[in-house]
């Protein structure tokens, strides 16, 4: 694949006693790279209208990506041994004549994809010092904020990008379903389509950015799944009280892009603070869980299909737990954030058949309001 050339003696630090290191397993033929630090006619009205501030808030998320992204460290990328092995790596390999002949010999796949000497560098280097801790009976060590991750062609997380992938196109197609099976006269069509594209659209960016990590593609996931949390909300705002109150609807979600355009301001231009990205979604997620828990509660009685929903929240929230379970991953493909990924694929199609029954309830409701008057 056009790998870089590290012999021994280049990862051996100056301040580390010299000693004979067997050489690190070489990856499979299709290899891996490292894990991520520690997503009625009134309504319908105003839902529309939520087209524009939709394309805004995009525009927001992909001017926000550009701009320089933080400085990422962990215990593996501050070990002299990597510092040294990459160090002379990139001298070696990332100059001159050995620059053009590891391009020369490069897949085209891989630089299509952005791959380039100085990462192939700092791939041959984690895995070497991956070994080293090994042999000394340590645990393995974060590089760069991430877990060391087999890297499969060009895919630098394989299963937390197969399952981004696999819940894109659930979304995808349900969508699909969801138009076929409900006329837009229904009074939520228009939040129903809104909130499917807001979610194809992050699973979108999740895949890309677990396909290559870089400061662009970690922002544009991480500020569409907010999108996709602060829509949901939006979502249920719209069922619960926006039908009789269409004027709440549209205060509601200027209070909502407001929050984004703030929380991504100041994950941009002043700190990409982890710790309050996590904190945020949760809070808002949680405030989403308890509001569609008690409007499914309520109409329960009345509403068969809303175990759909309440099924959904519920297990969505309890699959988040596995992103406290941080561990190296199992066969250096499977981590936590893998199996949050990969849970929520039924649950995609879960929520959509709900919106599908719930909006030709809505419609029916509304037909035979009609021929009571």
């Amino acid at each position: 694949m056009g790998a870089v050339c590290v012999h021994e003696q280049d990862y051996i630090s100056h301040n580390t006693p010299r000693r004979r290191i067997p050489p690190c397993p070489a990856p499979p033929p299709a290899s891996g790279a490292c894990r991520k630090r520690r997503g009625r006619a009134g309504p319908g009205r105003a839902a529309m209208a939520g087209g524009g501030a939709a394309r805004a808030a995009l525009l927001l998320l992909l001017g926000a990506a550009a701009a320089p992204g933080p400085a990422r460290g962990s215990q593996g990328d501050r070990e002299p041994l990597y510092r040294e092995c990459l160090g002379r790596c990139e001298r070696r390999n990332c100059s001159g004549a050995a620059l053009r002949h590891f391009r020369a010999r490069q897949p085209l796949y891989m630089g299509l994809t952005g791959w380039t000497c100085g990462d192939d560098c700092r791939y041959e280097c984690m895995w070497r010092t991956v070994r080293l801790y090994l042999q000394g009976g340590r645990r393995v060590p974060q590089f760069h904020g991430k877990w060391p991750f087999w890297r499969f062609l060009f895919v630098q997380e394989p299963a937390s990008a197969l399952a981004s992938l696999l819940n894109g196109l659930a979304s995808f197609l349900m969508l699909l379903r969801y138009k076929a099976a409900v006329p837009p006269a229904s009074p939520m069509y228009p939040t129903c389509v809104a909130f499917a594209w807001v979610s194809v659209n992050a699973w979108f960016w999740s895949t890309v950015f677990h396909t290559k990590d870089t400061a662009v593609t970690e922002k544009l996931d991480y500020f569409c799944a907010s999108a996709v949390v602060l829509h949901s909300v939006y979502l249920c705002c719209v069922r619960t009280l926006g039908l009789r109150r269409p004027a709440l609807i549209g205060v509601f979600r200027a209070f909502l892009l407001l929050f984004l355009a703030c929380h991504v301001s100041y994950l941009t231009l002043v700190r990409f603070d982890y710790g309050y990205n996590m904190a945020a979604n949760v809070a808002i997620g949680l405030l989403n869980l308890l509001w569609w828990l008690w409007w499914c509660l309520r109409n329960r009685p009345r509403l068969p299909h809303v175990w759909k929903c309440a099924v959904v929240v519920l297990l969505l929230q309890a699959g988040a737990l596995l992103e406290l379970l941080d561990f190296p991953p199992l066969f250096w493909v499977l981590d936590a954030h893998a199996l949050w990924h990969i849970s929520t694929v039924p649950l995609n199609v879960l929520f959509y058949s709900f919106l599908v029954d719930d909006s030709l309830y809505l419609l029916k409701a509304n037909s035979d309001l009609s021929k009571a008057d």
